[in-house]
């Protein structure tokens, strides 16, 4: 099946301001440029464009052409993609390296955010995120058991979690952000080969089904070199109180 012109459009923008064709402070074509090379009209023009400022590779001013931001890859919390399918479309490769997987008691912090007593079991998966091989991310989350049940054998390195899970019936219909800032650990450090103490850029996310009911919470650490998050706000649109910063 082919794919959309609008991702087509913002796949070749994103692979000429990844691979450095265009600078950072260079402006893009207008879109008239734009419809003329890609033979459409102004709607999958602006719909790619739209996407790359998203993931925060340009910015656009009113009036004035669409301008090359950064290289570096951003994670819009306008919606939620699961970490290899993100890195793919953002022209890179993505990688893991699974730590641990576990069923244990629910530590405090998670039994609060999932609703779960001090005798519940929870799913836990400590994971190290790469990007074209390089390491970006470690990633804990803890599942409720039901959920959680289907990933003990399962290899979190074969593919996605989130898919895994979703083919099994897990309802992510709500996901809940809190970004803060922490230090790195033992395990932090050493996962991204970084100083102890060092600046980490943290995702508390928290995933409810339909009818509200929490199944998954994810304290996800990032090098915030290396990785940036876009926050898009629409007067009319998306729930505000869903995302918390």
């Amino acid at each position: 099946m082919a794919q959309p012109r609008h991702r087509l459009i913002a796949d070749a923008l994103r692979e000429d301001i990844r691979t450095g064709r265009r600078a950072v402070g260079e402006a893009l074509p207008s879109e008239s440029a734009l419809c003329r090379r890609w033979g459409v009209s102004r709607g999958p023009v602006r719909q790619a464009l739209a996407a790359l400022k998203a993931e925060g590779l340009i910015t656009a001013a009113q009036g004035r052409p669409p301008v090359v931001r950064s290289p570096e890859p951003s994670q819009s919390l306008r919606s939620f993609t699961p970490f290899s399918r993100w890195a793919r479309d953002c022209g890179r490769e993505p990688g893991s390296r699974t730590l641990e997987v576990a069923r244990r008691r629910a530590p405090g912090p998670v039994a609060e955010a999932l609703g779960l007593g001090p005798d519940d079991f929870v799913v836990v998966v400590l994971r190290a995120r790469y990007l074209d091989g390089e390491p970006v991310l470690v990633e804990r989350s803890a599942f409720t058991e039901d959920v959680g049940g289907h990933l003990l054998s399962f290899d979190p390195d074969s593919g996605s979690i989130t898919e895994h899970l979703t083919a099994r019936g897990a309802d992510f219909a709500a996901i809940t952000h809190v970004l803060d800032a922490v230090l790195a650990d033992e395990v932090d450090a050493e996962a991204l080969g970084i100083e102890r103490g060092a600046p980490l850029l943290r995702q508390r996310r928290t995933s409810r089904t339909a009818a509200g009911v929490p199944f998954e919470h994810s304290d996800d650490r990032y090098r915030p070199e290396r990785v940036t998050f876009t926050i898009t706000n629409a007067l009319g649109g998306e729930d505000p109180r869903t995302i918390t910063g």
